[in-house]
C-alpha cells in the first residue's frame, strides 16, 4: 500500500490511520480488517483520506460489508487532522450502493429500505456476544492449562488475571458488552453479566468452545477465499 507522498510507512498521518483501521473488525470473524487483508490502499491528502477495501467474495453479506465500510469511515475520521474519509468498497455486488450510502450518511435502512431486515445494532450485539464467549473460552482454557481448577476459575476475579495479550483482549470484548471490568468482578460471567457457578463452568466452556471453533473456521475459510480470489499466497493456519 502506498500513500500519496510515498511509502505508506513513511507518513506519520497514514500510520495513525492504519492504526485506526486496525481497530475495525470484521463483525463475524472478530479480527481486524487490516490483519485479514481487506485494506488494499490508503491515500492521504490535504484534509481527506481515501481507503480501498476488498472482501473474500463478490457476494459477502451486505450488512457485514456495510458495517465494515461505515466503521472504517468513523475510525479514519477519528484521527486528528485526517479530515474527510472516503471508503471505497471494491469488487462487491452492492459496492456502489454501500459506498454511496455511507458517504451520504443515510444508514443501512436508508440504502436498502424494506429489504433491511432487523437493525444493525442487534446484529452487532449478536456477534459481540459470540466474540466475548470465544475470547472467554480461550482465556479460561489457558488458565486451566496453567494449573487452575474449575472451582478456582468460578471464584476468580478480574484483578487476579495475568497481564497478557489474551487477558487484555478478553477485557476489551467484555467492556464492549457493558460488563463490569473492575478488579473485584467475577471472571466467568455470561454475556448478560450473570456469574457462572462452579457446577456450570465445564458446560459453559464447552458451549463457548463450539462458538470459538466456528469463528476460527469462518476466518480460515475467508482467508483462503481472499487468497484464491486475488492470487495471494495461501495464508498459514492461525
Amino acid at each position: 500500500m502506498k500513500g500519496r507522498s510515498g511509502e505508506l510507512g513513511s507518513l506519520p498521518e497514514a500510520t495513525a490511520i492504519l492504526d485506526a483501521l486496525g481497530r475495525v473488525r470484521d463483525p463475524e470473524l472478530d479480527e481486524p480488517i487490516t490483519d485479514l487483508g481487506f485494506v488494499t490502499d490508503v491515500q492521504v491528502g490535504e484534509g481527506e483520506v481515501r481507503v480501498r477495501l476488498r472482501l473474500p467474495t463478490y457476494f459477502c453479506a451486505p450488512n457485514f460489508a456495510y458495517l465494515m465500510v461505515a466503521d472504517a469511515r468513523a475510525a479514519v475520521e477519528s484521527v486528528p487532522g485526517a479530515g474527510r474519509a472516503e471508503i471505497l468498497l471494491e469488487d462487491h455486488h452492492d459496492a456502489e450502493q454501500i459506498n454511496a450510502g455511507v458517504a451520504e450518511g443515510v444508514g443501512f435502512a436508508g440504502i436498502y429500505g424494506g429489504e433491511a431486515a432487523g437493525g444493525l445494532d442487534e446484529l452487532r450485539l449478536v456477534f459481540r456476544r459470540k466474540a466475548y464467549l470465544a475470547r472467554q473460552e480461550r482465556l479460561a482454557r489457558s488458565l486451566l492449562d496453567a494449573g487452575r481448577t474449575v472451582e478456582q476459575l468460578a471464584d476468580m476475579r478480574i484483578g487476579e488475571l495475568p497481564d497478557t495479550d489474551e487477558a487484555r483482549v478478553y477485557l476489551q470484548r467484555r467492556e464492549e458488552l457493558g460488563l463490569d471490568v473492575g478488579p473485584e468482578a467475577f471472571l466467568l460471567v455470561d454475556p448478560a453479566g450473570v456469574r457462572v457457578p462452579a457446577d456450570r463452568v465445564v458446560a459453559t466452556l464447552r458451549f463457548a468452545q463450539t462458538v470459538r471453533i466456528s469463528i476460527e473456521g469462518n476466518a480460515s475459510f475467508c482467508r483462503g477465499m481472499l487468497a484464491t480470489r486475488y492470487g495471494l499466497p495461501t495464508p498459514a493456519p492461525k
